[in-house]
């Protein structure tokens, strides 16, 4: 290996969200995540919603004003005359 080329690895405290820590080994000496294996759905076997950037109650406020184009059925044509 040539020296003075790679990047120092240095142990790592990560911290979550939920405010779990931990330490680790990486190139950086802190990381900050937004979920860990503590608060994750598949290792607690508890639903929860990983919601990032308001997505959900985008969703939910585009759908419940029953605005949305493509949900809306097409008016029916009313026939004036009947034919004969």
């Amino acid at each position: 290996m040539k020296d003075g080329i790679h990047p120092q690895y240095v142990e790592t405290v990560v911290t979550c969200g939920c405010g779990n820590t931990f330490k680790t080994r990486s190139t950086r000496r802190e990381l900050k995540v937004d979920i860990c294996s503590s608060c994750h759905p598949f290792f607690t076997g508890r639903l929860k919603f990983v919601d990032t950037a308001g997505r959900i109650e985008k969703f939910q406020s585009k759908f419940a004003a029953g605005t949305y184009a493509s949900l809306q059925k097409p008016a029916k044509k009313k026939v004036a005359n009947p034919p004969s």
